[in-house]
């Protein structure tokens, strides 16, 4: 179901990053190194396609990043060659403000502020009765007194993304590089991308892979071990990573999602994949909910 042939993948994909090159008249490709498994792929399919002179790397940490996200860019950037910068976004962030909307600093050593983030996440969930990434997907309008947390909890973290974003696109125009995103297609399906954040690339490199086909060719590729292993996390607030936030796993998020673009109906995918009615439910709305985020702004018939 699931199963790709990662060598042909990489055949398929190197060769586009090679032409995109060419048509756009660019000297190279620069990319956000994460930690995570997806910028991971993505830097060792550029070195693989154009060398790693030709492939640059920006870390772009912030005060809420985890200790660990450096580190573990790094792995991959050494083991690679590939060029690298990093340009911390704190004091970008702070001159915006947005600190003093979630005052985290001053709870002490980050497995405190992990466990009081953790907590409100909860105590929201309860609140709404679903998900607080599911409710933010749409405006808020309809929320009640849960709206004002979830407003300021979507701007504490989305301008993160998009501040990202702006530092690539600078570097990039400074030295004639094409930007490339690092979207797979279980978030872009779900939402867990930020609108004119992480969404917005020159090229996208792995948008027509599930996160599950994702960790099979990082497997192929040789990323290190340490990376696969880790929890898939966006490293924006202490204690959430993309499971707890989206509300389901990985491997049962893909298969309920390969399911809904096989045109599966719901009693196929409970039997077929073994998942439950309500998870079926559950991703269905959030592709539902998260439809905006997969096309331009709409305007006007004129």
């Amino acid at each position: 179901m699931l199963e790709i042939d990662p060598q042909e993948a990489t055949t398929k994909i190197i060769a586009f990053i090679r032409a995109r090159l060419d048509e756009f008249q660019r000297d190279g490709a620069i990319l956000g190194m994460s930690g995570g498994i997806d910028s991971s792929v993505c830097a060792h399919l550029l070195e693989r396609a154009v060398g790693s002179e030709r492939v640059q790397a920006l870390l772009m940490p912030e005060r809420d990043s985890s200790p660990e996200s450096r580190a573990d860019a790094l792995v991959d950037i050494e083991k690679l060659g590939i060029q690298f910068k990093e340009v911390p976004l704190t004091p970008m962030l702070e001159a915006i403000g947005i600190y003093q909307q979630v005052p985290l600093r001053f709870l002490g050593t980050r497995r405190i502020k992990e466990a009081v983030v953790r907590r409100q996440h909860d105590q929201q969930a309860g609140s709404l009765g679903e998900q607080p990434f599911l409710a933010g997907l749409l405006g808020t309008r309809e929320l009640g007194r849960n709206q004002e947390l979830i407003d300021s909890g979507n701007a504490y973290a989305r301008i993160k993304h998009r501040m990202r974003m702006v530092v690539l696109y600078y570097y990039a125009e400074l030295q004639n590089l094409m930007v490339i995103g690092t979207t797979n297609r279980s978030e872009a399906m779900t939402g867990f991308t930020v609108k004119w954040g992480d969404n917005v690339a020159d090229i996208e490199l792995i948008l027509p892979l599930y996160k599950t086909q994702v960790r099979q060719l990082a497997e192929y590729l040789g990323v290190d071990q340490r990376i696969i292993d880790k929890a898939p996390s966006p490293d924006l607030m202490p204690g959430i990573v993309d499971e707890y936030a989206l509300g389901i796993d990985y491997v049962t998020l893909d298969r309920i999602l390969w399911g809904i673009n096989h045109q599966m109906d719901t009693a196929q995918m409970m039997e077929e994949y073994q998942v439950l009615e309500g998870q079926v439910a559950h991703v269905m709305e959030l592709v539902r909910r998260s439809e905006h985020l997969r096309h331009l702004p709409p305007a006007p018939e004129l």
